[in-house]
């Protein structure tokens, strides 16, 4: 007889096996773009990342890199196989998960399992794990370390460790298994919340085992009993128990007059006092429930407190300290992400509402001398009466995101939306856009990588309609729907079969996808695609796909008669469905041979000069910096600084702290100047008569808290102003030129007076320590702008930096008027041909996916750049090189052609290479026609990708008119017109 339990074991361990195998031979052999970049630096030497923290994530791959035996170079891809290997362990409990459900629907009592129902139980196993083994999202996470692999871990295990407890009959073990479960959900705290979003479907186990005849009443109350379990944990227990713990300390302190720290031990000491009296109560009285929910809680607090690992190391001063979660009120504040801004959930504005009343709100307090000081007030905004909704959806006011409202909604400029359109959005992008097309990408196909691609039907199941440029994108992933159908067949069964199961698998699908959506209320564009958000949904879905399988053999079982041999059938006819999806997402999700992550990092780095000050723009632009520096040692002399973090005090304030081989930042401002509450935005209001005013005078009015600059404010007594946007600072050409900082040949520029000319309407607070900064350095040290850093800042100094390679080095210069990008074309070319690095970016075999090519077209941007200029100064040669070693680091064959290629084409030209210059044309021309008519024949609206094709097409004709090439030009025109219309020729898109 088949002993049910080893085969069961055995066979899981197997496909655990063959899962993580899978994810350690596609793993990124170093750190990706995004998030892994910080993360494995803060790991690495256990910093503190962006809020709201993963301490427990730190303190785990921190281990990962102890195997590194001190090779920095090898820390990353073990953290990187810490997810490989985490995610492992989740193909392994989704295929317990699996069985356990499916003994369930078949109603197999322990020890009475036969060979047919063990055999179609691990084929339904077998088929659903490896499903979501290979599917795209979750595969995607399983190649890097980013807290996603280790959140999904933790999310089957306590799906698992629930569905365990369901068939334990002691009641003592069952109360063993809920403490065990309650700790999981502790430490899931320190990775990732996802696993607190199960709470509520959760709670239909215990509903379903405990109540022997439930209803749908019973069933809605266990949910929402669920549901404030989730509450509990996610707003009393995780901000909840330290913003109390901040208010008595604020108690004891300002009112008390205690030394700080005494009302945290107060609160500390009481609650752990109460914990301990209701378990020795409970206990006492027999109260077993009672009991167990005390213990519970207890384990969880014990997960939670991983925790503690941010104060304790914000308290150290690390480099990446972002937050300074220091004390109690900074660390409520880092909890609740405050930093990242507030959507409205169940009430609030709609985009065109404006703004008829601001409230002061509750105070901000922070750590003075002796007590705790108000700083600042939480801003309440009123908005119009008849402008508001419940369940608002279309709240963003940013320009942008009014725009895409606007265009998706079919709303005129000035039309207010009404609630249908609310729906309407909510309905169409929110679910059907940002979740929809994520969940068929994973089970029915995705079209490319390309931003917004949409997923494959039916009807592209086999359609030869798509041009080349989408065919031949390796996510160009087509599974013919199979294992959509699969899953599809598996809920009906399960419905039909089980369906207290189904209501609670549904409950778990929906939770972790529809109701995330609806909790999350997205802004209608995000930087990149969120789809690994929702890969809790895809986990369940996954379950039914097994459960496809158990439907599949039973359909058998009743022809065949013979169980065994119907699972054996069953198992046999949907083993293509993970099969098609392996050799379909292998090429896509292989990450070998990538370093342009950390490689881009380095020529970023190897731009900036010895000691150099680089400001960047935002994440994904600093994180690789963080780990080259941090991980590798890479040019740590050069001190990083976000622009964004710029406008916050406490990172100022490190920012006077040296760091590795940086000196201190010069600052002639002091604390009192920039803390929280004090320099957050400073309006330009023109004085009369005063058109400019001298940049260093102007600090040293902010320094002495100077009444010439006050304003009166309706939510504050008052703010600063700037009295001119004309920021003059005198420069002493002599001694500028005599530190030896100016290019040869530039020395005619150098000026007596810089404007630092304010954009728009007013300064913040980063801009301010920026102007600091500049005035204070006295040229001293290098300071760059990366190219997003420089579009963002507050202040117009286009004509005085100079393009160094990557970077935009800031001098007291003027670009000559007839110069569109002033260039060190020295220095430029030394960097690019000897420092740059450009790692397996020729290799077609590589995966690139949309990050890595936005990055090599910087650089490819950056190469026209240099070229240009070394044309003007008539270094051909050296204008050849640089465009060679563009072509030969970035072939087409790897990375096909772009915008920037396109703006190279004349460049070629004039330098007598036309036979580049022609290729680089035939290529983007067949791509741009193809484009233009799969739009076409699509009904597409014309996006960035299709304007760029009929703009390249136009640019192309009288550039080949120009050099004789008339047959060629006529031909492309005819395709244009083709495709579009008549044209008119010579404009091309520069950004």
């Amino acid at each position: 007889m088949i002993n049910y339990s080893k085969v069961n074991n055995l066979t899981g361990w197997v496909v655990f096996l063959v899962a993580t195998l899978v994810y350690l031979l596609t793993i990124e052999e170093t750190a990706s773009f995004w998030d892994p970049g910080e993360f494995i630096a803060v790991a690495y030497k256990l910093q503190v990342p962006h809020p709201p923290g993963a301490p427990f994530f730190l303190l785990i791959y921190r281990m990962f890199s102890f195997f590194s035996f001190g090779d920095p170079l090898e820390v990353a891809v073990l953290m990187n196989a810490g997810s490989a290997l985490f995610s492992g362990f989740t193909i392994l409990f989704l295929f317990w998960s699996i069985t356990l459900l499916g003994r369930k629907l078949f109603k197999i009592e322990k020890g009475n399992e036969t060979k047919g129902h063990t055999i179609a139980l691990m084929g339904a196993g077998i088929i659903g794990s490896l499903a979501y083994t290979f599917s795209d999202s979750f595969w995607f996470s399983a190649a890097e370390a980013e807290v996603y692999a280790m959140s999904s871990f933790f999310t089957a295990i306590v799906i698992w460790a629930f569905l365990k407890w369901d068939v334990i009959e002691n009641p003592k073990d069952e109360n063993r298994y809920m403490i065990f479960i309650a700790y999981l959900v502790g430490l899931s705290i320190g990775v990732h919340l996802l696993n607190l979003v199960t709470l509520p479907a959760l709670a239909l186990v215990v509903y379903f085992k405990k109540y022997k005849n439930p209803n749908l009443t019973g069933g809605i109350i266990a949910f929402i009993l669920g549901g404030v379990a989730l509450v509990a944990i996610n707003n009393i227990i995780i901000p909840g128990l330290p913003s109390i713990a901040g208010s008595i300390e604020i108690f004891f302190v300002n009112s008390l007059g205690l030394p700080f720290g005494s009302g945290i031990i107060f609160f500390v000491a009481i609650f752990i006092a109460a914990v301990i009296f209701g378990i020795i109560y409970s206990e006492r009285k027999k109260m077993v429930v009672l009991n167990t929910i005390m213990i519970s809680l207890t384990f969880i607090l014990i997960g939670y407190s991983s925790y503690s690992l941010i104060v304790i190391r914000a308290n150290a001063n690390p480099v990446i300290n972002e937050n300074a979660p220091k004390d109690v009120l900074s660390f409520v504040s880092y909890l609740k992400r405050e930093q990242y801004g507030y959507r409205p959930l169940l009430h609030g504005q709609y985009f065109t509402a404006k703004v008829v009343d601001q409230k002061e709100g509750a105070p901000v307090y922070v750590k003075g001398e002796d007590k705790y000081e108000i700083v600042d007030y939480q801003l309440v905004s009123e908005y119009e009466e008849d402008k508001t909704t419940i369940l608002p959806r279309i709240y963003s006011t940013q320009p942008r995101h009014k725009q895409i409202y606007r265009s998706k909604l079919g709303l005129r400029e000035g039309e207010d939306p009404t609630f249908g359109d609310n729906i309407y959005f909510m309905l169409s992008h929110q679910l059907g856009h940002m979740y929809w097309r994520y969940f068929m990408w994973n089970f029915s196909g995705r079209e490319s990588d390309f931003s917004d691609a949409p997923w494959l039907g039916i009807a592209d199941a086999f359609s030869d309609s798509f041009p080349d440029y989408i065919t031949n994108n390796k996510a160009h992933n087509n599974y013919l729907m199979l294992p959509l159908i699969l899953g599809i067949i598996g809920i009906f069964f399960q419905a039909k079969y089980d369906a207290k199961s189904f209501w609670l698998t549904l409950m778990l699908f929906l939770m972790m996808g529809v109701v995330l959506v609806l909790y999350l209320n997205s802004p209608p564009v995000e930087p990149r695609e969120r789809d690994y958000i929702y890969v809790g949904s895809f986990y369940i879905f996954a379950i039914w796909i097994g459960m496809g399988v158990m439907a599949i053999a039973h359909a058998l079982g009743k022809l065949s008669k013979n169980f065994a041999v119907s699972g054996i059938l069953a198992t046999l006819l949907a083993f293509p469905v993970p099969v098609l999806m392996a050799q379909q997402n292998w090429d896509d999700h292989d990450r070998s041979d990538r370093y342009f992550s950390v490689d881009s990092a380095r020529n970023f780095l190897a731009s900036c000069e010895e000691n150099a000050i680089l400001f960047t723009g935002g994440d994904n632009d600093t994180f690789p910096l963080w780990y080259v520096q941090e991980v590798e040692g890479f040019r740590t002399d050069v001190r990083v600084i976000v622009l964004s973090y710029f406008d916050t005090d406490w990172y100022v304030e490190q920012m006077t702290r040296k760091v590795n081989e940086s000196e201190p930042l010069p600052f002639s401002l002091e604390k009192k100047n920039y803390k929280k509450g004090t320099n957050d935005v400073l309006y330009v209001r023109d004085q009369q008569g005063l058109e400019a005013i001298s940049a260093r005078e102007y600090l040293k009015l902010i320094h002495n808290e100077s009444n010439f600059l006050k304003l009166s404010s309706s939510y504050k007594s008052t703010i600063n102003m700037v009295p001119s946007r004309n920021l003059v600072l005198d420069i002493d050409s002599a001694e500028v030129i005599k530190k030896g900082i100016i290019p040869e040949g530039m020395e005619n520029l150098v000026l007596n007076q810089m404007n630092l000319r304010v954009k728009g309407n007013y300064m913040t607070k980063g801009n301010l320590m920026l102007l600091d900064l500049i005035v204070s350095n006295n040229w001293e040290r290098p300071i760059y702008f990366n190219n997003t850093s420089l579009a963002t800042i507050g202040f117009d100094l286009k004509n005085h930096v100079v393009m160094e390679g990557l970077t935009y080095r800031l001098l007291p210069v003027r670009k000559p008027e007839q110069r569109d990008e002033f260039v060190n074309t020295e220095l430029a070319y030394k960097n690019m041909m000897e420092k740059f690095a450009f790692r397996g970016m020729n290799n077609p075999d590589n995966y690139f996916d949309e990050e890595y090519r936005r990055f090599t077209s910087n650089h490819r941007s950056a190469f026209n750049s240099l070229t240009i200029a070394l044309l003007e100064e008539n270094e051909l040669e050296k204008a050849v090189d640089i465009q060679k070693l563009s072509l030969e680091k970035f072939p087409h064959e790897a990375i096909p052609y772009d915008l920037a290629n396109g703006q190279s084409v004349p460049l070629l030209f004039e330098m007598g290479e036309d036979d580049l210059a022609l290729d680089i044309i035939d290529q983007l021309t067949k791509k741009s026609v193809q484009t233009l008519t799969f739009y076409r024949e699509k009904g597409r609206p014309m996006d960035r990708e299709a304007m760029v094709s009929m703009e390249m097409m136009r640019y192309f004709v009288p550039l080949l008119q120009e050099r004789g090439y008339d047959e060629l030009a006529t031909k492309i025109q005819n395709q244009l017109d083709k495709v579009i219309g008549t044209t008119t020729p010579g404009r091309i898109p520069m950004n």
